[in-house]
């Protein structure tokens, strides 16, 4: 059974978590209703999701096996016959959309869900393999997971904070091509055809610009007039501190400790970088929530 649930990928399901960040930065997140929606959205997206991941182990047996990390795949190990991995695919979809229809009955979310699967399919059918598209196609998935969470709860989003989005996911997909960059030249073998259009040189570049540009439009969000008047404070730029040490941490370990470049994996396993995101979020709830707070006003 465990190779099963390996297959699905629920490791990789926190990156749905982004459908809760329009609510969350509206100050709604505590919203019973709201919440109900959230779960059924996310739940949605993670049977999408792991699809989508079923669909691209299936396509990427052989060159997986090369790989000596993903060679331990349940498709690629043979831990998992392939029809049987076409089955759950098939189920998750279907569960999928009945998810997305009781999170939004007038379909736009199950619409958001299809272009977020039809680009993924792309993706693993070859898509993946033009540099740079490859990069734009990831984060484009994240700023979708970000609409269909303001969809959902009829939540309006800022431009602000899709730019955000979009930037945070490109630096996160540089960070794992950089990964993969590592491994190749560990290896010596070649394990995903868009890598001949990426070196270290080129990434370690990226990763330096995109930390200034995520950094620089954290701040004038912050400080951003309208951002001040949906959210009814100014205080928000007191945040960006945890900002700014989360990412100087993520090119610590890059470039000092050199560690695995893989965003994820560095998540899940750095506590320094886990202890600023849950300040980030008390920071942030403190400034946003409180206020609104029966006990904080008596």
């Amino acid at each position: 059974m465990k190779y099963y649930i390996k297959l699905l990928r629920p490791k990789d399901w926190a990156k749905n978590l982004f459908i809760f960040i329009p609510s969350f930065f509206a100050g709604h997140i505590f919203i019973a209703q709201k919440i109900e929606i959230l779960l059924a959205g996310f739940a949605a997206f993670c049977c999408f999701a792991s699809s989508i991941y079923i669909i691209n182990d299936y396509r990427d047996i052989e060159n997986d096996r090369k790989h000596p990390v993903k060679s331990s795949r349940p498709l690629a190990s043979g831990k998992v016959k392939p029809s049987h991995a076409v089955v759950i695919c098939i189920l998750l979809l279907i569960l999928g959309s009945a998810l997305a229809y009781v999170a939004n009955s007038d379909c736009w979310f199950l619409f958001i869900l299809g272009v977020y699967f039809v680009m993924n399919v792309g993706y693993s059918f070859g898509l993946k393999n033009i540099a740079i598209l490859d990069m734009l196609i990831v984060a484009f998935g994240f700023v979708l997971r970000v609409k269909a969470g303001a969809i959902i709860t009829n939540v309006e989003t800022s431009a602000w904070l899709i730019i955000m989005t979009f930037l945070l996911a490109l630096f996160m997909a540089i960070g794992k091509r950089r990964d993969d960059i590592l491994l190749q030249d560990s290896s010596g073998s070649s394990m995903r055809k868009s890598l001949s259009g990426y070196n270290l040189s080129f990434l370690d570049t990226m990763l330096g610009l995109f930390s200034a540009i995520i950094i620089v439009t954290y701040i004038n969000y912050t400080q951003d007039d309208d951002s001040i008047r949906r959210l009814g404070t100014y205080r928000l730029y007191y945040t960006s501190i945890f900002v700014i040490a989360g990412i100087m941490r993520y090119l610590q370990v890059v470039f000092v400790k050199k560690d695995s470049g893989s965003p994820t994996e560095i998540l899940f396993k750095d506590r320094f970088i886990q202890v600023t995101i849950l300040l980030w979020v008390a920071c942030f709830f403190a400034i946003l929530y409180l206020p609104r707070s029966p006990i904080f006003n008596k």
